[in-house]
């Protein structure tokens, strides 16, 4: 070997020899420097209100690494006593404790020289956070004369600038604690997932409209939820969800709301006629979700939602009371203007919910249901921001569905946001179906059966307010015949119901529209609402309306044929009653005679 590289060799080796003697004396050195300063940049930053604490920390200055162990951030209560008298206490207060910390790859030459923090990446082992909020009042306004310091600022006296590659926390624990009056309610979530990228802490990048506070990108996938209402009637539970700041998605899978109590111990337990609900959908997605917005002030602005396979059932029990409720401005679109917090989302997309309406007879405790199936369509405009109400103040939605599994049914609605006296107006179509298909909830809850019938269409136009409804109805079918019910308890015979219900089919209702005359009859709806029914009820007697109407019954003809009904059944009752009598009178005779 030439001596030229025993020199190089030897240099080399003393470079390396040199620089572990300064690692190892700067390790030795440097750690009260660095828990010093550690320590300063946590209480700097929060007002002296949380304090850092840890086991252990090891450093290798050479390798730019950092290790400290069980780790614990904690809030001085006392501090924060002193902080609410003068009305400056944050809403949330915070725990955190972590089995590990690991800082990899920092640039101590940059912070010596620049004042620059360098770091590829942290991870977080095992941590567990606990965040506690407790309403201030004096929050909820931007104080003009002391306004609250940013994260910049808070660390600008120790670091011009700060940089993460990423931030990495597994199996990650967190528990929210809110109170209110004394008392706490409590949740928790385990085994979180949270990836955090490109933190970028400097002068420009707090107004960066493309960081949201200061990250690239967070991504958080919690696997499994449950929480019961304090009530104990519901309780709300998903699979898994996940968020995405940079895509700015939000995804929710296999979501519940759902009645913790059978239907029979739901209702002796509320001892009133309330609508039970049972909700499930498969996914809730939402795009270009506002993330900022929604964590500073609650806002939920979104461009597209998504809300794919699941069911809405509802469900109401007549033989408990109903109390009587005014339910005048209480419409869909009344509540959602009266929500606090602002909602805008510009297209809100279903695909294939089912809608179940169920209810228990209180006259003949039976359950009947009405169903739309597989309900797929878009719901626009979807907001209370009166801003962009003043340029379009209209909600739409535009909605198809298989009635009772059967009819293809196309509605559209419109919403009047900005009305005063809740308008709006619905028009739609049902195609071809079987009316018998409705013995499901006619059976069950009026006691009425449909024998045949075929639905050839339906077409509807009405628009409404609060206290009218006025339209159109068209319905077109043929073959109608109906079959009244013997009541629970009465032993009418058949041949009497069979009587009735042929006095109805052919006296009261048009077996077809047109009819035998060739007339057709069109429903001009002109439904008063009454103040107790709510907005779907309304609906649906609005409805109704019209369907007596093409059927050919008008009040003054059903009451007239009820009249007449009645007196028929009667005078087949006294009939049957005379003729057994005779039938008695003769056998008594024959009897009398053989003696």
């Amino acid at each position: 070997m030439k001596p030229i590289w025993k020199w190089v060799i030897g240099i080399l080796v003393l470079i390396v020899v040199a620089l572990a003697g300064i690692s190892w004396y700067l390790s030795r050195n440097w750690k009260p420097i660095v828990e010093e300063k550690l320590k300063e940049l946590v209480k700097n930053s929060t007002d002296s209100l949380y304090s850092l604490t840890y086991e252990d920390l090891n450093m290798s200055i050479a390798l730019g690494n950092l290790t400290l162990k069980n780790v614990i951030l904690k809030a001085d209560t006392q501090v924060y006593a002193r902080m609410e008298d003068a009305e400056l206490a944050p809403d949330n207060l915070y725990g955190i404790e972590i089995k590990e910390l690991k800082v990899k790859r920092f640039g101590i030459l940059n912070v010596l020289r620049n004042r620059e923090l360098n770091i590829k990446s942290i991870d977080l082992t095992d941590p567990r956070i606990h965040l506690t909020n407790k309403y201030h009042a004096y929050n909820d306004t931007v104080s003009v004369e002391k306004p609250k310091k940013s994260l910049y600022e808070s660390v600008k006296e120790v670091f011009n600038s700060v940089n993460i590659g990423g931030i990495d926390m597994q199996n990650a624990a967190f528990k929210y604690s809110k109170l209110v009056d004394g008392q706490s309610t409590d949740f928790g979530l385990d085994s979180v997932q949270i990836r955090v990228e490109d933190i970028l802490i400097d002068e420009k990048a707090q107004t960066d409209t493309a960081r949201l506070y200061y990250t690239k990108l967070i991504e958080a996938i919690i696997p499994g939820f449950e929480y019961k209402f304090s009530n104990g009637f519901y309780m709300a539970k998903f699979d898994m969800l996940k968020i995405n700041t940079q895509e700015q998605t939000l995804l929710l899978t296999n979501v519940d709301y759902k009645p913790v109590l059978d239907k029979t111990t739901f209702y002796k337990k509320h001892g009133k006629n309330v609508t039970r609900a049972d909700l499930h959908f498969d996914t809730l997605y939402m795009e270009k979700l506002d993330f900022k917005q929604l964590i500073e002030k609650q806002y939920t602005i979104a461009r597209r939602a998504h809300i794919k396979n699941g069911y809405a059932k509802l469900y109401g029990d007549k033989r408990y009371p109903k109390q009587p409720v005014n339910q005048i401005g209480q419409a869909p679109h009344q509540k959602l203007m009266r929500v606090k917090k602002l909602i805008q989302v510009d297209t809100v997309f279903v695909k294939n919910v089912d809608v179940v309406y169920g209810e228990m007879s209180g006259k003949y405790h039976r359950e009947g249901e009405i169903s739309f199936n597989g309900a797929t369509g878009t719901l626009t405009n979807v907001t209370n921001d009166t801003l962009i109400l003043s340029q379009d103040k209209y909600m739409r939605a535009d909605l198809r569905a298989k009635v009772m599994d059967q009819g293809n049914l196309h509605a559209r609605f419109t919403f009047d946001m900005l009305s005063k006296t809740g308008e709006h107006s619905y028009h739609g179509t049902l195609g071809r179906m079987n009316a018998s298909a409705f013995n499901r909830i006619l059976d069950p809850l009026l006691n009425v059966g449909i024998r045949s019938g075929n639905i050839r269409g339906i077409r509807f136009d009405i628009s409404g307010t609060d206290y009218r409804s006025r339209g159109d109805f068209r319905f077109d079918y043929d073959n109608l015949k109906i079959d009244l019910k013997a009541e629970p308890g009465q032993q009418r015979k058949k041949s009497s119901l069979k009587i009735a219900s042929f006095l109805v089919n052919q006296l009261i209702i048009n077996d077809s529209n047109p009819d035998a005359n060739e007339k057709y009859h069109i429903g001009k709806v002109d439904h008063r609402r009454v103040p107790e029914h709510t907005f779907f009820k309304n609906l649906w007697q609005s409805l109704l309306d019209g369907i007596k109407q093409t059927a050919g019954i008008s009040k003054e003809r059903e009451e007239k044929w009820k009249e007449r009904a009645e007196v028929a059944k009667e005078t087949v009752e006294r009939t049957k009653e005379t003729s057994q009598q005779t039938k008695g009178f003769i056998r008594g005779l024959f009897k009398k005679k053989e003696k």
